[in-house]
């Protein structure tokens, strides 16, 4: 892991915990620091962000405490940062309507149709055999409400639908975790990843790889792992990063915080991979970045025609 932090580009992944997560032991924010080369920048951080969304009073001072949190040294100057957020990011439209008076949404169905439980995003999710959470039945009201009360303090600009900004080098996206199990993409990015580890040997990384050879590579480094931490020798950093970060990559929170991080990733350098909001989206719901082919996975259906 590094603790430089020389590059041109920063993917942040953040895992949200309730505002009070401290007291909950499955369950906080986490964060993940990647830099431009995938490296892990600093180390990642598992705990309750409420104490540094509160002392920070602009985005520029936020970032700086959050790589303080990660013990990553001072952020990069001129660096753009992108931060990809697993939490809903707004709330359904016509929820918000029936609140203020202002309207109601008619005939209510099924669960996953309710668009007083449920944004476009995620019944759109939902048509592709996914299953989101809500935030408004599924006890995650406390993570919106953070992520979202975060959304207004430091990235208040809303650049087009689900995509949120500083307006100087902060830019804020909403991932889905669970999506990427089906993710041929995501996978790959997370074999370059793993098989990138500066521990690892130097014949052994890989910088292109195949999707039929994911299977292959997983096996070989798990293998390799085994070798490690069979040696009777070696530096104890070796030891503790092949356990931490090859098998099983840390704890829950961060696992899901590094994918956040390779989907911010993958919003910046490939976003036609990810699946785009619809034109009739409301704005204010804001949209959850998915990898296409996870949906392609989950209906055997071309994304193209979603």
């Amino acid at each position: 892991m590094k603790n430089e932090t020389d590059t041109d580009a920063i993917f942040i992944g953040w895992d949200v915990g309730g505002w009070n997560c401290e007291r909950n032991s499955r369950s906080k924010d986490a964060l993940v620091i990647l830099d431009s080369k995938l490296n892990i920048v600093g180390q990642p951080f598992r705990g309750n962000l409420r104490k540094v969304i509160n002392q920070a009073g602009k985005s520029e001072e936020l970032i700086g405490l959050v790589f303080d949190l990660c013990e990553a040294g001072s952020p990069p100057t001129n660096a753009a940062i992108t931060l990809a957020i697993d939490t809903p990011l707004g709330f359904p439209s016509a929820l918000v309507n029936l609140i203020t008076g202002t309207g109601h949404s008619g005939h209510i169905g099924a669960s996953e149709s309710n668009p007083y439980l449920y944004r476009y995003t995620e019944r759109f999710l939902f048509d592709y055999g996914l299953k989101p959470l809500s935030a408004i039945k599924d006890m995650i009201g406390s993570q919106a409400t953070k992520g979202i009360h975060f959304l207004s303090k430091f990235a208040l600009e809303m650049q087009s639908v689900g995509v949120w900004s500083d307006s100087k080098r902060l830019t804020v996206v909403e991932a889905y975790p669970s999506a990427c199990s089906a993710s041929d993409r995501i996978r790959l990015e997370l074999v370059r990843y793993l098989a990138n580890r500066d521990f690892l040997p130097d014949d052994f990384r890989v910088k292109d790889v195949l999707f039929e050879d994911q299977g292959r590579l997983f096996n070989e480094l798990f293998k390799l792992v085994e070798k490690l931490q069979e040696a009777e020798a070696g530096p104890k950093v070796m030891e503790v990063e092949t356990e931490k970060w090859i098998r099983p990559i840390g704890h829950p929170d961060i696992r899901d915080a590094l994918v956040c991080a390779l989907i911010a990733y993958v919003f910046v350098t490939d976003r036609n991979e990810l699946a785009p909001p619809k034109d009739d989206v409301p704005p204010s719901e804001g949209w959850v970045w998915v990898p296409r082919d996870s949906l392609n996975f989950r209906r055997d259906r071309l994304v193209d025609q979603v």
